[in-house]
């Protein structure tokens, strides 16, 4: 039986494909992992070919394989209804498995046999069949899918805040590479945030501290800094000098030795996949700045 096997990534798109010659699955987002099953022995591979097998052993012990296999898949912790990463990341730094689910969606290698060229819907199946016959159950499932018209899953995912869907070709091989044939759609939320503070920048600024109103309260949200230009941080930076303040307006305040603090006049309009379990914006990027 091989070692770790590179693992096969997905090309990042705008929008999902449709046909019937595509598969469509939601996109998990956790950490991918591959399982290797030889009898008694159990690996878990993370994408970058670190063993977490002491970390994800009653995941491995769930995967009740009598022979030989390699199962791809991805690690999760579901909380509030979806896969929460900051929820992942903070359940292993608790050294914890009680929340952590694996679903898997490919098999490689199964009693002997390199799976790697067999179509991708037949590699499906054959999980799906072994899942059914070994009685496989929580914290390991089977990771369905749809066929058809992707666009129809990526809007049904969008409308759950799930990070997006993958899109796989049925005929396609397993390919140990980027590829075209899986295709990623991510989700993304949309938000406007009032701007508490900057970090000056010689040209501009370097980062906006963001806040939120909640009732009378105005929480912090993290901070965005990417999305800009050169000329329009020097923009931002403009308009921001009209309304320094000598002390941060935020309800809870926070230490940010770089901090310029500002008035709340301004907001960011800000992309951003999910926020963390601090409350957090997670992966923001700058669209715009308009006035209150």
């Amino acid at each position: 039986m091989p070692g770790f096997i590179e693992p096969q990534l997905a090309t990042l798109k705008s929008k999902a494909p449709s046909g019937e010659q595509w598969l469509h699955e939601i996109k998990y987002d956790g950490y991918r992992t591959q399982f290797h099953i030889d009898g008694d022995d159990r690996s878990a591979f993370t994408r970058n070919g670190l063993n977490w097998i002491n970390r994800f052993s009653v995941i491995a012990g769930a995967l009740d394989v009598p022979g030989q296999a390699i199962i791809d898949g991805e690690v999760v912790v579901v909380h509030e209804g979806r896969t929460n990463f900051s929820e992942l990341q903070a359940e292993l730094a608790r050294g914890r498995q009680d929340r952590l689910l694996f679903y898997a969606f490919d098999l490689l290698w199964l009693d002997g046999k390199d799976l790697r060229r067999a179509p991708q819907i037949e590699r499906k199946e054959v999980l799906k069949e072994l899942f059914e016959e070994q009685g496989i159950e929580a914290p390991a499932l089977y990771s369905e899918h749809l066929t058809g018209d992707g666009n129809e899953l990526f809007e049904a995912a969008s409308k759950l805040n799930y990070e997006g869907i993958i899109s796989k070709k049925a005929d396609a091989p397993y390919r140990s590479e980027r590829t075209e044939a899986w295709l990623k759609v991510k989700t993304v939320q949309r938000e406007k945030f009032p701007v508490v503070g900057f970090v000056k920048d010689p040209s501009g600024v370097a980062a906006l501290y963001l806040g939120k109103r909640d009732g009378k309260e105005l929480r912090y949200m993290g901070k965005v800094g990417t999305g800009w230009s050169r000329t329009k941080s020097a923009e931002i930076r403009k308009a921001l000098d009209t309304v320094v303040s000598p002390k941060q307006k935020l309800t809870k305040p926070i230490r940010k030795p770089k901090a310029t603090w500002v008035e709340p006049k301004f907001y960011a309009e800000v992309e951003y996949r999910d926020i963390t379990s601090e409350g957090l914006l997670r992966a923001s990027s700058f669209k715009g700045l308009t006035r209150k």
